[in-house]
Parts: C-alpha cells; structure tokens; sequence
C-alpha cells in the first residue's frame, strides 16, 4: 500500500506542476541543453564508453575517424575520405587538415594543435595495451597493423576482411585522443577529457552534475556554413530514480528523457503509444527502430525430445499474436517480429516472411507431433526473469490453445544468464542488442563455431549451409550483395525455427516543445551538435 501511494502522489505532482509551473526553461537558459542520467557515470575516456550513459557524453566530447548518420550509415568524421582494398583487408584513410584538439594546458596555456594520423595510431593501439584494460579492445581483434603514412594518411590491415570494420570504428572506443593530455592527466584523464568534438569538459561533480561548454573550433558546420554547435552548454545532472527524473522534465526543468519505465508508462503513454491528450502540446514524441530482438531461445542440443522437434518449434511460433502483445503489455513499444531476426531499422533489414499469428496452422502442427510420436503431452518448460513473466503468462494462455502446456519458470537474470549460456535450460527468454550496425551481430548468433559459453549461439543451432554463407559474407565488401547473403541466413533460420523472435523494440524520445534538431536513431545514440532551442 506504501508503493501505491508513493506513485499516486509522484504523479498528482506531477500533473501539479505541469499545470501550475511557472518555470519556463526555455526562457531561462535557451542555449543550454539539460537532461538527466540514472546510472552512474564512472569514465569520460572513450576507452571506456561501454554503456549509453558514458556513450553519451563522450560522443560531444570526441570524434573518430567515421560516424553515424540517423539511419545508421557510414559518414565522414575526422577521416574525409578512405579506400578499402579488393582483398577487403586495408583501409586507408584520408584526414581533415582542420580538426583541432580542445584547447587544454596539457598543450602548454590555452593551446591546441591539430589533429594528425599518429593520433589515430596512438589512440587505436592504446586500446589494446594491457595497462588501459579497456573494455573496447574486442573491436581490435582482427587489426594486424596500424600505420601513420603521412601526417594526414593513416592506414589499417586487416588479418582477414571483415565487411562490418567501419561499423566498429564509427563506435566512442575508436576515438581519437591527443597522447600529451594522456601523459599529462594520467589516471584522471577519465575526468578530465581532452577530444576534438563540439562540446568541451567544463565540469564534474560525479553523481551530482556534468557540464560540457561549447567548443568555438570545432570543424564541422551547417548547410548555411554555420560553424556548429548551435548550444552553448550541455548540463547533465544525476538523478537515480525514473520518476524523479521524468518529473523534472514534465516540471520543464530538463529538456529530453529517453526510455520508458512501467511506473509513468500508462501516465504519459496511451495503450497504442501515443502520447496522452494532456501532453501533446506540451511534449514532443519521437519513436524508431531499436537494434534490440527480443527472442525465445530453444538449446538445439539439449535433452528436450519436444523442442528438438522442428513442428513444436513452429507450432510455437505460428501460436501466439504479436501485435496484440505488444498493445496490451508494451503500449504498442515495439515492432512484431514477423520477418527473422535481423531487426527493423538495420541496413540489411528486409521483409522477408517469417511467422505470423495463424492458430489453425499451429494446432495442426501439433497434433501431427503427438500422432508421430505418441506423446500425449509434451513438457515444456519457458525460463525467464520477473521483467517478462507477463509476456510468459501471455504466451503460456495462447499457446494453450494450441494444444500445448508450457510452464513458466522465474529465476533472477544472473542466474538465467548462466543457465542459457551452460545449456542449462531448454527454451528461454533472451534478448540481442546490436554494438554495431551490420546484421552480422545477429547471424552470429547461429554460426556453430560461436557455441556457447565461449560465443553468443546459445542455442547451439548447427547447420552447414548456414556456416558456407556465413562465411561468404565476411568476406563480401559489397553492400548489397553482403545483404542478399544475409536474406538467405536469415530464411534459413526462420524455417528450422531455432529461436522465436518476438518484437524488434523501439526507442522513445520526449523533448519539451522548444526543442529541434535532436534527431532520433536504432542505436539511441544522442548527438548534440545541431540541437536548437528556442523560445
């Protein structure tokens, strides 16, 4: 009764001040952006940007040789150009001459030097030294070389072609950071970081407040030629708690939250996702693509006579109605996994056909199973965590229509995380999300030389034709091409049914009203360089 209280009065104060506030933000600070961050940020050194709430500031604070447009593309960063060798294994790029480090004392007295190709050898080989132990040196392992050609030609060999490289090297682990505020700062360079980008370290007071102040060099601009930012300042504060966080914004005291939580989700959310009539004049909405699949895993070679029977798997996927999940247990957050695993908003996604909603087809599937095999009344058993046990109890009501009784077992995520990976358990909840934009990081998940524990096929899916086109395609350079050999990965996963997709997600943006320019993209990746408010 105590929790239903607290929530009841969270959001009559809320609904308070949206109402009654006389803040007005925008009025008060219009060239500075502010929002907050739940989790704790232990690092600005992009050596260890490994989750969003340190990707985040340290994608303002730093550039790398390439990025990332909204619909997750290769563009040009600090590298204005690059060739890739016919054998896919060397890449060459050319540099700006106009790229600037932030003007720091590790320089000598507000000074900066420009950017040249030693740094970029520097930075990437500071990733694999023992000594930095950053969690992002995985993005190094088929890097046989780096060489500086020129003050402005840097050069990387491959020990084999990997189409999805630039992906990698468009990640905040690749960034580019000057040698001299390394040696200067030591230890504490991750507070007191030194990059190129379009915001520059002011100050931090951790777990409290996080200031980044407008760069006035930094290279890129509009259009129009306007040099960017357009901001003055990023203020981030830390705030542990969704509702405090998300009161704030509604206050107009932050600009931006991202993500949902299920305490305010049926407070600022209709049951089909769009936004309550009380908000719409005052909170801008903005939905994409999520690189997140979330799945059902079935061990393909485990003990389980039913799931090792492909009719089980299929009746499985064909017995339950994803767009009718989604709207009574999501708000209508997600996308129904009706076409493989590769998910929406991934180059490389397609519209091949995969497993609709069709109980006749599911029922018939069963009953062939049980007349084959005389087995009355297969026991399946779904392990999951308590974050999904109502999509569990939904499936388990649906998939009774079926023919099919599937228990619902709880265990606390640590515990199921190491119970898939030893094959521990039979059929079991599980989610992918991409580290970068190639369908690769999905099929990986069903090439056999990647069997868990020592890789990510948990389910141990094994099949020949899959592993020959696999491999054909990490050593394809062409896009398209690349993307047609992964249609035909992704069908053959769909018919041996090894694992049932069930949503791609979604991510959600709300921004106050005076807020342009944010953009949104599948990775949620926050860039603020051509972010305006206005009044």
């Amino acid at each position: 009764m105590k929790f239903i209280i607290r929530y009841i009065s969270i959001f009559c104060i809320t609904l308070t001040f949206f109402a009654c506030s006389k803040t007005d933000n925008s009025k008060k600070d219009p060239l500075v952006f502010r929002y907050n961050e739940i989790a704790t940020i232990s690092s600005l050194d992009p050596a260890f940007s490994k989750n969003q709430a340190m990707i985040w500031p340290c994608n303002q604070l730093y550039n790398g040789l390439v990025q990332l447009d909204d619909s997750l593309h290769i563009q040009p960063d600090i590298a204005k150009s690059w060739q890739i060798s016919e054998d896919g294994k060397t890449y060459t790029f050319t540099l700006r001459n106009d790229v600037y480090f932030h003007k720091d004392v590790a320089f000598g007295k507000d000074s900066t030097r420009t950017v040249k190709a030693s740094d970029f050898e520097y930075s990437l080989k500071r990733l694999t030294d023992e000594k930095v132990a950053s969690p992002g040196s995985w993005i190094m392992q088929n890097v046989e070389n780096l060489k500086t050609v020129s003050d402005s030609v840097f050069e990387i060999k491959l020990t084999k072609a990997f189409p999805a490289f630039l992906g990698l090297l468009a990640m905040k682990y690749a960034s580019v950071v000057p040698k001299e505020a390394v040696a200067f700062y030591g230890s504490d360079f991750r507070s007191h970081p030194v990059g190129t980008g379009p915001f520059r370290f002011k100050l931090w007071e951790e777990n409290v407040k996080l200031v980044l102040r407008k760069n006035p060099i930094y290279f890129e601009k509009d259009e129009n030629g306007v040099r960017l930012p357009y901001l003055e300042a990023v203020a981030i504060t830390f705030l542990p708690d969704r509702q405090s966080g998300f009161l704030q914004f509604v206050q107009g005291n932050i600009d931006f939250t991202s993500g949902l939580d299920p305490s305010y989700t049926n407070e600022i959310l209709t049951q089909k996702g769009q936004l309550q009539p009380k908000y719409k004049d005052k909170v801008n909405l903005v939905t994409s693509p999520y690189l997140n699949t979330e799945y059902l895993g079935f061990r393909m070679d485990g003990s389980d006579k039913a799931v090792l029977d492909k009719r089980i798997r299929q009746a499985l996927n064909y017995g339950f109605d994803r767009s009718k999940m989604l709207l009574y247990l999501r708000n209508n957050m997600g996308i129904p996994a009706v076409n493989g695993m590769i998910p929406a908003g991934l180059p490389g996604f397609n519209n091949i056909k995969g497993y609709d909603y069709n109980l006749e087809k599911a029922r018939q599937l069963v009953a062939d199973y049980k007349k084959s095999t005389g087995d009355k009344n297969p026991k399946i058993t779904l392990s999951t965590n308590a974050s999904y046990i109502d999509i569990g109890e939904f499936l388990q009501r649906e998939w009774q229509k079926t023919g099919l009784n599937v228990e619902v077992d709880v265990s606390p995520p640590a515990t199921l995380r190491t119970a898939i990976s030893t094959g521990k358990v039979y059929f079991f909840r599980a989610s992918w999300i991409a580290d970068y934009p190639d369908a690769e990081n999905y099929l990986s998940l069903f090439y056999s030389k990647n069997f868990a524990p020592d890789g990510p096929n948990y389910t141990h899916f094994k099949n020949a034709e899959f592993d020959r086109l696999y491999e054909l395609a990490s050593k394809e350079t062409h896009n398209e091409k690349r993307y047609a050999l992964y249609e035909k990965m992704d069908k053959l996963v769909i018919d041996e049914a090894p694992v049932i997709p069930l949503f791609y997600d979604k991510v959600a943006r709300f921004t106050l009203k005076n807020v342009q320019g944010l953009g949104i993209n599948p990775l949620n990746l926050v860039s603020l360089k051509k972010v305006k408010k206005i009044n």
